[in-house]
């Protein structure tokens, strides 16, 4: 669980970033969480995009995916969340 301070932290270092997964139509499957699972890994903060057509809001997504990847909710503005794990061979991110 990280602390209002530390997800402030990452709110703003998240800010630059783009998002590195789309979830489209087919919502959130293996192929999905495998790929946001491995973008956790090599970068720790990443940003996603819920497209238009996804059959699945953003802050459901966040929460499902959060749970099942045992990531850290950062932020949710619209159609794009934020999530943070602290990555397991290398941690760049100190909070």
């Amino acid at each position: 669980m990280i602390t209002s301070k530390q997800r402030a932290m990452l709110r703003s270092m998240a800010n630059g970033i783009k998002p590195v997964v789309n979830i489209g139509k087919d919502g959130i499957d293996e192929t999905v969480l495998s790929s946001i699972d491995k973008a956790l890994e090599a970068r720790e903060l990443i940003k996603i995009n819920v497209l238009e057509n996804a059959p699945i809001s953003s802050r459901d997504a966040i929460r499902y995916i959060a749970d099942e990847l045992k990531a850290e909710p950062v932020q949710v503005i619209g159609k794009k969340f934020v999530i943070y794990r602290r990555s397991t061979k290398k941690p760049g991110i100190e909070i």
